[in-house]
Protein backbone atom coordinates (compact mmCIF):
# COMPACT_ATOMS: atom_id res chain seq x y z
CA UNK A 1 0.00 0.00 0.00
CA UNK A 2 1.35 3.06 -1.03
CA UNK A 3 2.30 5.76 1.95
CA UNK A 4 -1.02 8.06 1.94
CA UNK A 5 -3.60 5.61 0.30
CA UNK A 6 -5.90 5.39 3.15
CA UNK A 7 -6.27 9.01 3.36
CA UNK A 8 -6.81 10.40 -0.16
CA UNK A 9 -9.85 10.53 -2.26
CA UNK A 10 -10.40 10.51 -5.96
CA UNK A 11 -9.85 13.89 -7.89
CA UNK A 12 -8.47 14.72 -11.21
CA UNK A 13 -4.77 15.33 -11.67
CA UNK A 14 -2.68 16.39 -14.98
CA UNK A 15 0.32 13.28 -16.26
CA UNK A 16 3.66 13.85 -14.48
CA UNK A 17 6.37 15.33 -17.84
CA UNK A 18 10.15 15.25 -17.03
CA UNK A 19 12.29 18.14 -17.96
CA UNK A 20 15.91 17.55 -19.34
CA UNK A 21 18.02 17.96 -16.53
CA UNK A 22 21.72 19.52 -16.36
CA UNK A 23 24.65 17.86 -16.02
CA UNK A 24 24.79 18.25 -12.10
CA UNK A 25 21.70 16.63 -10.52
CA UNK A 26 19.87 17.43 -7.00
CA UNK A 27 20.80 14.18 -5.06
CA UNK A 28 18.12 13.55 -2.50
CA UNK A 29 18.94 10.92 0.23
CA UNK A 30 15.39 9.32 -0.29
CA UNK A 31 12.58 10.69 -3.19
CA UNK A 32 11.51 13.72 -2.12
CA UNK A 33 7.97 15.44 -3.51
CA UNK A 34 7.65 19.19 -2.96
CA UNK A 35 4.74 20.70 -3.17
CA UNK A 36 4.45 24.38 -3.74
CA UNK A 37 2.00 26.94 -2.11
CA UNK A 38 -1.65 26.16 -1.72
CA UNK A 39 -3.05 29.57 -0.42
CA UNK A 40 -6.44 28.23 1.10
CA UNK A 41 -7.12 25.36 -2.06
CA UNK A 42 -8.09 22.51 0.05
CA UNK A 43 -9.58 20.82 -3.54
CA UNK A 44 -5.94 21.46 -5.13
CA UNK A 45 -4.24 19.59 -2.14
CA UNK A 46 -6.37 16.80 -1.71
CA UNK A 47 -5.69 15.68 -5.66
CA UNK A 48 -2.05 16.56 -5.61
CA UNK A 49 -2.13 14.24 -2.45
CA UNK A 50 -3.82 11.70 -4.63
CA UNK A 51 -1.50 12.38 -7.61
CA UNK A 52 1.85 11.63 -5.29
CA UNK A 53 0.58 8.88 -3.72
CA UNK A 54 -0.31 7.35 -7.18
CA UNK A 55 3.37 8.21 -7.85
CA UNK A 56 4.55 6.31 -4.89
CA UNK A 57 2.63 3.39 -5.33
CA UNK A 58 3.69 3.18 -9.55
CA UNK A 59 7.57 3.45 -8.51
CA UNK A 60 7.52 1.65 -6.03
CA UNK A 61 9.36 4.38 -3.96
CA UNK A 62 10.69 3.47 -0.53
CA UNK A 63 10.80 6.18 2.77
CA UNK A 64 9.45 9.05 0.45
CA UNK A 65 9.32 12.57 2.06
CA UNK A 66 6.57 14.88 1.12
CA UNK A 67 7.44 18.79 1.79
CA UNK A 68 5.04 21.09 1.86
CA UNK A 69 6.68 24.73 1.00
CA UNK A 70 4.39 26.50 3.15
CA UNK A 71 2.04 29.84 2.70
CA UNK A 72 -1.06 26.62 2.98
CA UNK A 73 -3.16 30.21 4.25
CA UNK A 74 -4.67 33.46 2.31
CA UNK A 75 -6.45 34.21 -0.96
CA UNK A 76 -8.27 30.83 -1.55
CA UNK A 77 -11.79 29.86 0.48
CA UNK A 78 -10.13 27.17 2.47
CA UNK A 79 -7.65 28.08 4.58
CA UNK A 80 -8.91 26.51 7.54
CA UNK A 81 -9.56 23.14 6.09
CA UNK A 82 -5.86 23.64 4.84
CA UNK A 83 -4.26 23.84 7.80
CA UNK A 84 -6.70 21.02 9.49
CA UNK A 85 -5.65 18.76 6.60
CA UNK A 86 -2.23 19.54 6.80
CA UNK A 87 -1.84 18.82 10.73
CA UNK A 88 -3.38 16.01 10.68
CA UNK A 89 -0.95 13.86 7.77
CA UNK A 90 2.46 16.15 9.73
CA UNK A 91 0.58 14.08 12.99
CA UNK A 92 -0.13 10.78 11.24
CA UNK A 93 3.28 10.48 8.90
CA UNK A 94 5.50 12.61 11.53
CA UNK A 95 8.93 10.55 9.37
CA UNK A 96 7.20 11.75 6.21
CA UNK A 97 4.92 14.52 5.39
CA UNK A 98 6.45 18.11 6.20
CA UNK A 99 5.39 21.38 5.90
CA UNK A 100 7.42 24.15 6.02
CA UNK A 101 6.67 27.83 7.45
CA UNK A 102 5.69 30.10 4.89
CA UNK A 103 5.74 34.28 5.34
CA UNK A 104 1.90 34.27 5.11
CA UNK A 105 2.23 31.73 7.84
CA UNK A 106 4.67 34.59 9.66
CA UNK A 107 2.35 37.31 8.42
CA UNK A 108 -0.21 35.63 10.68
CA UNK A 109 1.51 34.65 13.13
CA UNK A 110 2.91 38.63 13.94
CA UNK A 111 -0.29 39.71 13.89
CA UNK A 112 -1.62 37.71 16.51
CA UNK A 113 1.32 39.04 18.53
CA UNK A 114 1.33 42.63 17.32
CA UNK A 115 -2.18 43.41 15.80
CA UNK A 116 -1.90 46.66 15.72
CA UNK A 117 1.36 46.82 13.92
CA UNK A 118 0.76 44.12 11.66
CA UNK A 119 -2.57 44.21 10.73
CA UNK A 120 -2.29 46.22 7.58
CA UNK A 121 0.96 44.37 5.65
CA UNK A 122 -1.08 40.75 6.39
CA UNK A 123 -4.56 42.39 4.77
CA UNK A 124 -3.07 43.26 1.54
CA UNK A 125 -1.79 40.19 1.29
CA UNK A 126 -5.13 38.10 1.09
CA UNK A 127 -5.79 37.78 5.07
CA UNK A 128 -9.39 38.61 4.36
CA UNK A 129 -9.97 35.28 2.97
CA UNK A 130 -8.22 33.18 6.25
CA UNK A 131 -10.46 35.47 8.63
CA UNK A 132 -13.63 34.20 6.49
CA UNK A 133 -12.45 30.72 6.22
CA UNK A 134 -12.76 30.78 10.29
CA UNK A 135 -15.54 32.56 10.42
CA UNK A 136 -14.34 36.00 12.12
CA UNK A 137 -16.15 38.79 10.18
CA UNK A 138 -13.61 41.86 9.78
CA UNK A 139 -15.06 45.15 9.78
CA UNK A 140 -16.91 46.74 6.73
CA UNK A 141 -13.62 49.16 6.30
CA UNK A 142 -11.33 46.99 7.26
CA UNK A 143 -8.72 46.57 10.31
CA UNK A 144 -7.77 50.21 11.68
CA UNK A 145 -5.78 50.45 15.36
CA UNK A 146 -9.28 50.22 17.22
CA UNK A 147 -10.44 47.34 15.72
CA UNK A 148 -7.36 44.90 14.99
CA UNK A 149 -6.96 43.70 18.82
CA UNK A 150 -10.59 42.46 18.71
CA UNK A 151 -9.86 41.19 15.27
CA UNK A 152 -6.75 39.01 16.38
CA UNK A 153 -8.58 37.94 19.73
CA UNK A 154 -11.65 36.55 17.25
CA UNK A 155 -9.07 35.02 15.42
CA UNK A 156 -7.14 33.47 17.85
CA UNK A 157 -10.26 31.58 19.71
CA UNK A 158 -11.19 30.62 15.85
CA UNK A 159 -7.70 29.17 15.38
CA UNK A 160 -6.87 27.26 18.87
CA UNK A 161 -4.46 27.26 21.21
CA UNK A 162 -3.39 23.28 19.56
CA UNK A 163 -2.97 24.91 16.06
CA UNK A 164 -1.08 27.60 16.73
CA UNK A 165 1.47 25.99 18.24
CA UNK A 166 1.68 23.64 15.44
CA UNK A 167 2.20 26.64 13.11
CA UNK A 168 5.07 27.85 15.48
CA UNK A 169 6.60 24.54 14.91
CA UNK A 170 7.36 25.15 10.90
CA UNK A 171 10.55 24.59 10.26
CA UNK A 172 11.97 26.46 7.64
CA UNK A 173 14.42 24.15 5.81
CA UNK A 174 14.40 20.62 5.33
CA UNK A 175 17.33 18.72 3.53
CA UNK A 176 18.17 15.72 2.23
CA UNK A 177 21.44 15.28 0.30
CA UNK A 178 22.30 18.16 -1.93
CA UNK A 179 18.55 18.84 -2.12
CA UNK A 180 17.57 21.92 0.11
CA UNK A 181 13.75 22.55 0.48
CA UNK A 182 12.53 26.28 2.15
CA UNK A 183 9.50 28.59 1.29
CA UNK A 184 11.30 31.19 -0.23
CA UNK A 185 14.52 31.27 -1.05
CA UNK A 186 18.32 31.20 -0.52
CA UNK A 187 21.33 33.30 -0.45
CA UNK A 188 23.45 32.17 -3.52
CA UNK A 189 26.64 33.09 -1.95
CA UNK A 190 26.38 31.54 1.69
CA UNK A 191 26.55 28.16 2.54
CA UNK A 192 23.51 26.35 2.68
CA UNK A 193 23.71 25.91 6.69
CA UNK A 194 24.45 29.69 6.92
CA UNK A 195 21.09 31.16 6.32
CA UNK A 196 18.88 33.51 7.47
CA UNK A 197 15.42 32.98 8.88
CA UNK A 198 14.37 36.13 7.09
CA UNK A 199 16.04 35.01 3.66
CA UNK A 200 14.36 31.35 4.04
CA UNK A 201 10.87 32.61 4.44
CA UNK A 202 11.11 36.22 2.15
CA UNK A 203 12.94 35.86 -0.50
CA UNK A 204 16.75 37.07 -1.32
CA UNK A 205 17.36 39.77 -4.19
CA UNK A 206 20.24 37.51 -6.02
CA UNK A 207 18.26 34.22 -5.33
CA UNK A 208 16.61 33.89 -8.72
CA UNK A 209 19.57 35.50 -11.02
CA UNK A 210 22.58 33.64 -9.43
CA UNK A 211 23.52 29.68 -10.03
CA UNK A 212 25.16 28.41 -6.86
CA UNK A 213 28.25 27.24 -6.98
CA UNK A 214 28.91 24.16 -4.45
CA UNK A 215 27.03 21.35 -5.45
CA UNK A 216 23.47 22.20 -3.95
CA UNK A 217 20.10 22.34 -4.97
CA UNK A 218 17.15 24.87 -3.67
CA UNK A 219 13.71 23.55 -4.38
CA UNK A 220 11.26 26.44 -3.00
CA UNK A 221 8.04 28.10 -3.41
CA UNK A 222 6.74 31.91 -3.13
CA UNK A 223 7.42 33.03 -6.72
CA UNK A 224 5.12 32.43 -8.60
CA UNK A 225 6.05 30.70 -12.34
CA UNK A 226 3.56 29.99 -15.01
CA UNK A 227 5.19 26.50 -14.62
CA UNK A 228 7.25 24.47 -12.67
CA UNK A 229 11.16 24.32 -13.77
CA UNK A 230 14.66 23.42 -12.42
CA UNK A 231 17.17 26.11 -13.48
CA UNK A 232 21.06 26.69 -12.27
CA UNK A 233 20.48 24.27 -8.77
CA UNK A 234 16.60 25.95 -8.34
CA UNK A 235 14.02 23.89 -8.70
CA UNK A 236 10.62 26.14 -8.53
CA UNK A 237 7.29 24.97 -8.26
CA UNK A 238 5.00 27.26 -7.07
CA UNK A 239 2.06 28.04 -9.94
CA UNK A 240 -0.49 30.50 -8.51
CA UNK A 241 -2.56 27.87 -7.44
CA UNK A 242 -5.62 30.23 -5.90
CA UNK A 243 -5.73 32.09 -8.95
CA UNK A 244 -4.93 29.38 -11.49
CA UNK A 245 -6.66 26.65 -10.45
CA UNK A 246 -2.93 24.69 -10.67
CA UNK A 247 -0.85 23.24 -7.57
CA UNK A 248 2.41 21.70 -8.96
CA UNK A 249 4.67 19.85 -7.00
CA UNK A 250 8.54 18.15 -8.24
CA UNK A 251 9.32 14.58 -7.97
CA UNK A 252 13.35 14.65 -6.95
CA UNK A 253 14.87 11.24 -6.98
CA UNK A 254 17.96 9.84 -5.08
CA UNK A 255 19.43 8.95 -8.99
CA UNK A 256 18.73 12.88 -9.38
CA UNK A 257 15.49 12.26 -11.94
CA UNK A 258 13.66 15.14 -11.27
CA UNK A 259 9.81 15.35 -12.77
CA UNK A 260 6.78 17.41 -12.66
CA UNK A 261 3.00 16.75 -11.35
CA UNK A 262 0.44 18.80 -11.46
CA UNK A 263 -3.42 19.12 -9.78
CA UNK A 264 -5.68 20.84 -12.50
CA UNK A 265 -9.34 22.39 -11.62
Amino acid sequence: MSLLGSLLGKGKTKAPSTPKAPATLPAPTQPVFVIGDIHGRIDLLERILELVDHEIGQGKLKNPRLVFVGNLIDHGPSSAQVLSRMRELTDEFPENVFCLMGNHEQMCLDFLEAPVARHARWLKDGAAATFASFGVALPEGGLDGSTAENAALQLRHAIGDDMLAWMHRRPLILSSGTLHVVHAAADPRRDMDDQTPRVLTWGHPEFLGVARGDGQWVAHGHTMFERPHLKDSRISVDTGAWQTGVLSAAMILPDGQVGFVQAVV
